[in-house]
């Protein structure tokens, strides 16, 4: 075994993490479709944004293909940045579909891939003002 005699200063690491840029231009791309209802005295909502990475092919220069697809999915529910934009397009849904009329509102995230497609699912379950305060 060879030992060393000199040691670098650094400790050198390579992160892989999505650009401010890249958020924008996978959420401009978005489409959103939402539903939600009163039932039981609770709102229970869902929205669901679907990006369809290939639609954004003459704006990044890496390839939109199935791979980098799972590979954005994985880097998006870790990023605050993506999470926080994406619960905030939920909720902001669900007091569309509840005509504002809802309490805090806890959220729930999960998202999946098919082929170029990454689909965001924002589950949202709230109490209506109007239940609360009796």
């Amino acid at each position: 075994m060879a030992s060393a005699r000199r040691v670098s200063l650094f400790h050198r690491e390579i992160r892989t993490n999505l650009s401010s840029a890249a958020i924008e231009i996978l959420l401009g791309q978005a489409q959103v479709l939402s539903e939600g209802q009163i039932e039981d005295e609770a709102f229970y909502g869902s929205t669901m944004i679907t990006i369809d990475c290939s639609c954004a092919n003459e704006w990044v220069s890496d390839p939109c293909d199935g791979t980098t697809v799972r590979q954005v999915a994985d880097l998006l529910l870790r990023d605050d940045r993506f999470c926080a934009r994406a619960r905030s397009l939920g909720e902001r849904e669900a007091r569309r579909l509840a005509q504002d009329a809802l309490g805090p509102v806890q959220v729930e995230m999960r998202l999946r891939t098919s082929g170029n497609n990454l689909h965001v699912d924002v589950d949202v379950e709230a109490t209506p003002l109007q239940v609360r305060a009796s």
